[in-house]
């Protein structure tokens, strides 16, 4: 019988302070109608927490910018509606005794035509492109940069004053933070553009503003990724080594956590060692990982670049989880799809009661169960 009690033991970095190493995965659910969140994404996330997750990562929620939004029915962190609606979230996820922060997004260049508001903004994105090669989005000035630094400090802001443990940055998947990290399209030729230092720059400025907008002790965490969903096999960084030069000036920039999204998280990331990609972050930085990809499952959730639905997929062994777990590779497991067919799933895996667990399928995303 599997020992599944490294996935339970406490962690704590700063006020941020959990009963085990299980974190509810960031997923958009396109269910908050107007943009506002409403009591169904309030008992979607306290199901979670009364499950068992020690920290729930909510949905991507879009900073106060008039392209963020890229999707319908996705929720917003501002204006005095969405924000009461997340504290109210916030407080639920407490009488829980679970924890909870909100991850600030910006679709940069994935922003489609009609997106509300202002649908007929077009997506910014570095030097207008969305994929490479393909100049179809807004070239950002340097006022626009300014702009969207200031909307993250403002989220991470409301987000400590509504009573959140921490704020979570999207920076992967080929959203805007991505685009400026991805060369293919960031083809800038002032300080936000070139060597791989320089393009983590606008990063930074977001992690630095963000850090000064919040508590020293309020945890900031950065979700970042290798592959984007215009580009499965894209990569930043190719060795160990430049992958230093990337992760290093973000982690003096002030993340406290690194959330390291990968599709597969059992797979090595560099030839030579079978450390994962939340493992050689770790190992680079010091900080505190999050590993994720198809934890618990047995299928990788979305089979091919361009499409949207998730791929169906079974209950699959924790063996290689807790083993990697156990060596101290990472801290934290991110699980996704798995929590939601199973609202409890952690104290599913708590109990040992894997036989109860359900599969995941895509009829399940169509409503906040």
């Amino acid at each position: 019988m599997t020992d599944y009690s490294s996935l339970f033991k406490p962690f704590e970095l700063g006020r941020l302070r959990l009963s085990n190493r299980i974190v509810m995965a960031p997923m958009t659910r396109n269910q908050s109608p107007d943009n506002i969140p409403n009591e169904a994404s309030l008992e979607y996330y306290r199901r979670r927490a009364a499950g068992g997750a020690g920290l729930i990562i909510t949905e991507g929620t879009c900073i106060n910018h008039i392209a963020a939004s890229g999707y319908a029915d996705v929720p917003f962190f501002y204006g005095d509606e969405a924000l009461a609606s997340w504290g109210k979230i916030a407080d639920a996820v407490h009488e829980e005794k679970g924890r909870i922060a909100p991850q600030l997004w910006h679709c940069g260049g994935m922003r489609g035509s009609g997106t509300l508001p202002a649908g007929d903004i077009r997506g910014y994105t570095p030097s207008g492109m969305n994929v490479p090669g393909k100049l179809n989005r807004y070239p950002m000035t340097k006022a626009d940069i300014d702009e969207v630094i200031s909307a993250y400090a403002e989220g991470a802001r409301q987000a400590e004053a509504l009573g959140f443990d921490a704020v979570e940055v999207h920076g992967a998947h080929g959203y805007l933070i991505d685009q400026f990290f991805w060369e293919g399209t960031n083809q800038r030729e002032d300080g936000y553009g070139g060597s791989l230092i320089n393009r983590t720059r606008f990063a930074r400025e977001i992690i630095i503003a963000m850090r000064d907008a919040v508590d020293s002790d309020f945890p900031i965490i950065f979700r970042w990724s290798q592959w984007k969903s215009q580009d499965f096999s894209a990569r930043l960084a190719d060795t160990p080594k430049a992958l230093a030069e990337f992760l290093e000036p973000l982690s003096e920039a002030g993340i406290d956590i690194f959330h390291c999204s990968t599709r597969r998280f059992w797979e090595a990331e560099f030839e030579g060692s079978d450390l994962n990609l939340a493992g050689w972050t770790k190992k680079i930085t010091g900080k505190p990982a999050i590993t994720v990809g198809s934890v618990g499952l047995s299928e990788e959730f979305i089979p091919k670049p361009g499409e949207t639905k998730f791929r169906a997929a079974e209950p699959a062994s924790l063996e290689n989880l807790v083993e990697r777990m156990e060596m101290d590779e990472f801290d934290l497991a991110a699980v996704g799809r798995a929590l939601i067919a199973n609202p409890d799933w952690a104290d599913l895996v708590k109990s040992d009661n894997l036989d109860k667990i359900k599969s995941f399928n895509n009829e399940m995303l169509s409503t906040l169960f």
